[in-house]
């Protein structure tokens, strides 16, 4: 059965205390740039750290590569900007977390976000904690310390617990249960991914919110789901009102379903139908063909300036 970490201290829990390896006060940018890095005692220490007189390690920032299992991939410069102020002026609170790569390099586990900021507050060298980690437990870590601090958008956050999951073979219970969060926060997030690429894309950037997603995932049509996309985006519409849109264009389209069954077949060449489907399936939008397989017309609809702007990008390229 899954071990529990409670978001208060899951992050603490997947770490480990190592005591000998904290630091007692913030080190300061000066402190950095000029410390005399001589190890006072023997241990076992990978090339590139080096140990202070006080036993913590240290390590050039020009050596310290991304974790390969970050979930993260959006940094908000402004963000980085401030902390790296805050660096300048109070030094740096908690030591980054590495994993020795080899060849004097070392992946951060927990603290991107503090090692980008100590590069734009010109550091050379930072205080870490050296560990080694499976991979399923880089990217718990890396999940939940970005989870305490709710840096992750709602689509990285899927992916990362959907990738936990394929990683470790947990299910969605028992992912919840590491990170601290409640299954259905989980399955809700991954839901997510069944949306189309520009739909997941519109959530990174902040143009859909996590209720307008709920909506779109409840339209079981994927025609009227575009359409639904295109008044949300186009139109600005609540999240109320996208909600009670995906109601109608449901009982529109299985009141359609209904009626085609009482209507004749359609007359048309097989082929020209299929071709009809075809459009639809590559545009993800209603089209209509008119005519024969030798002369006719075709009708794309669009339902906002974004929804043009997606079949110009199909259509035309860049």
């Amino acid at each position: 059965m899954a071990k529990k970490f409670g978001l208060g201290k899951g992050i603490d829990a997947l770490l480990g205390e190592a005591k000998d390896e904290e630091i007692s006060s913030p080190v300061s940018l000066q402190s950095v740039n000029s410390a005399n890095f001589t190890p006072v005692f023997e241990r076992n220490l990978p090339a590139g750290i080096e140990a202070d007189e006080n036993g913590q390690l240290w390590v050039k920032v020009a050596a310290l590569k991304p974790n390969p299992h970050q979930p993260r991939t959006e940094f908000d410069q402004d963000q980085l900007q401030e902390l790296a102020d805050s660096i300048k002026e109070h030094g740096i609170l908690q030591p980054v977390t590495i994993e020795d790569a080899g060849s004097g390099e070392f992946y951060i586990i927990a603290g991107e976000r503090r090692t980008r900021a100590a590069k734009l507050a010109g550091l050379e060298k930072i205080p870490v904690q050296l560990k080694k980690y499976t991979d399923q437990k880089k990217l718990e870590v890396a999940l939940i310390e970005n989870i305490q601090r709710a840096d992750l958008n709602a689509i990285e956050e899927a992916k990362a617990y959907y990738q936990l999951m394929e990683m470790s073979g947990l299910n969605q219970e028992e992912v919840a249960a590491r990170v601290g969060k409640k299954r259905s926060t989980v399955a809700n997030a991954v839901r997510l991914l069944k949306l189309p690429d520009d739909m997941q894309e519109a959530i990174v950037k902040g143009d859909l919110t996590a209720g307008h997603a709920r909506a779109l995932l409840s339209v079981s049509d994927r025609t009227n789901q575009r359409i639904l996309f295109g008044k949300i985006t186009g139109d600005g519409l609540s999240v109320r009102k996208a909600e009670e849109l995906a109601g109608e264009l449901n009982a529109g389209a299985k009141n359609k379903k209904n009626k085609e069954k009482d209507k004749k077949q359609d007359n048309r060449d097989p082929d020209f139908i299929e071709l009809e489907q075809k459009f639809i399936d590559a545009l993800g939008t209603k089209v209509q063909l008119k005519g024969s397989n030798d002369k006719g017309s075709i009708t794309i609809d669009y339902f906002s300036k974004s929804d043009l702007d997606r079949l110009y990008q199909i259509i035309i390229g860049n």
